[in-house]
């Protein structure tokens, strides 16, 4: 029990570290993506599925945003796998049977890439919905 809490502890500043990299990759996301047009309309959305880092509208369309940050753009890019692809794709159908508006619309599954010293890049319809 004694080794788990020092553990616990020292994973503590990492995780801190970890979250406050991710919500800078967020915000530099949602400054991309306002830059171009698109509207915030959620940022970490839980659903009991899993959670959609951001969720943007622009003219008709309902965008699903995963972020990831990575050392650099390509990894970052790549770095999506099919088991989130799943989560991301099955909280966002939770999203859709929210909100009425997104239903008479277009919806798509966007990857924005954080890197370091570089402008987030996009990447539209990354990826179709999974089951």
């Amino acid at each position: 029990m004694r080794g788990s809490s020092n553990s616990r502890k020292a994973a503590d500043p990492r995780r801190r570290r970890a979250e406050r990299h991710g919500h800078w990759a967020e915000a530099m996301a949602i400054a991309a993506l306002s830059l171009k047009g698109y509207r915030l309309l959620a940022r970490r959305f839980k659903t009991p599925h899993g959670e959609i880092d951001l969720i943007m509208r622009r003219g008709r369309a309902t965008i699903f945003v995963e972020v990831k940050r990575r050392a650099d753009t390509d990894t970052a890019l790549l770095s999506v796998t099919a088991a989130q692809m799943r989560r991301i794709s099955a909280a966002a159908r939770f999203w859709l049977a929210r909100d009425s508006h997104a239903m008479k619309g277009d919806c798509r599954f966007d990857i924005v890439g954080v890197s370091p010293y570089r402008w987030p890049r996009h990447i539209i319809n990354a990826f179709e919905a999974r089951e």
